[in-house]
């Protein structure tokens, strides 16, 4: 028997960003709403974080609202409607249904359908997974226009009594539309996971300790020093390692989008990597707090809407959180 030989998907040799969108919590929080219950200060959450405020959504307001925000903002930057889409890749812990994911409700909501849609959980990782498989699908040839959002509402985890991680939450959602380019838009994705480290960062409880043993809620734990030495020591040789694949140095980078987990964590990974002072550097937890797989997204929209970075300036980026997880990669931006 002659088997016949199979086609295979072909695309073009080259992806980039084509726009950008991001909306924040419609919540202003400072420090002091959130001291009391924690026996802290202004001055200590602003010196251990780098945080002055976080943005949380309103009680209505759940992740898919934030995400279609995001998702609109991201298609009105690259010039482009929901039915220009073909793939949508949500990234979320937050979103409280197993099943159907999110992104095809999320794809029915901007016009996207027939859109293939799933949703993937890489915590702080989640939006540079995204870009890493967007990338690959448009080369691949399987899908031409791809949404990537990060969207989150950290605020539904928080106990605010907990000193290690409830007072660094926010909420928000970022996304980019990725397509095809003439020229390289994006570097080869450096990812990996560690999940002999999986209590450093974790939810208290199963939904079923919830369910059959009464536990109540499930909120967010960290082991903080753990997970500063493990960021800052074993995350900087990952996104050195996304600039060698990209063969680019540190004096090529024109912005850094780390995770938004803590500003000293962002400050010793600065100096591991030595990067020129020339550098704009993604600061946005300072004002929108930790928003997982929305942060490196907000961040960079941040720096274009105030206009510290330009069309096509090459940025560093890099995600990392539960599980342990991360994912880096060089983008130029749109």
């Amino acid at each position: 028997m002659t088997r016949p030989t199979l086609t295979q998907a072909t695309g073009p040799a080259h992806t980039r960003i084509l726009g950008l969108g991001g909306v924040r919590g419609e919540r202003v929080v400072t420090n002091d709403d959130l001291v009391g219950p924690i026996e802290s200060s202004d001055e200590w959450i602003r010196q251990r974080t780098g945080i002055v405020t976080r943005r949380r959504a309103a009680e209505g307001t759940d992740v898919l609202d934030l995400a279609e925000g995001a998702a609109r903002a991201a298609l009105e930057d690259a010039g482009l409607t929901g039915a220009d889409i073909d793939t949508v890749i949500l990234s979320t812990v937050t979103y409280f249904h197993q099943t159907p994911a999110g992104a095809a409700i999320l794809a029915d909501r901007i016009g996207a359908t027939p859109a293939a849609a799933f949703d993937i959980s890489a915590a702080c990782a989640g939006y540079c997974y995204g870009i890493g498989q967007a990338d690959a699908l448009v080369r691949a040839g399987t899908a031409r226009h791809v949404l990537v959002i990060g969207a989150e509402k950290m605020s539904e985890f928080v106990d605010p009594t907990d000193r290690s991680i409830s007072f660094l939450l926010g909420d928000g959602a970022g996304a980019v539309v990725i397509g095809p380019s003439d020229t390289p838009g994006i570097g080869p994705t450096v990812w990996g996971s560690d999940g002999a480290q999986a209590q450093a960062i974790r939810q208290t409880h199963s939904w079923l300790a919830t369910r059959d043993e009464g536990a109540g809620w499930p909120t967010l734990r960290q082991e903080g020093q753990s997970v500063f030495k493990w960021a800052v020591w074993q995350m900087a040789p990952v996104a050195q390692k996304a600039m060698d694949a990209a063969g680019v140095t540190p004096d090529d980078i024109e912005a850094f989008i780390p995770h938004q987990a803590n500003m000293r964590i962002i400050d010793q990974m600065i100096k591991q990597l030595k990067l020129p002072a020339s550098v704009v550097v993604g600061r946005d937890i300072a004002e929108t707090g930790n928003t997982s797989a929305a942060s490196i997204p907000l961040a960079a929209e941040r720096l274009r809407r105030e206009g510290q970075v330009g069309p096509g300036a090459l940025a560093l980026q890099i995600g990392f959180g539960a599980g342990l997880v991360y994912a880096a990669q060089v983008v130029a931006l749109p």
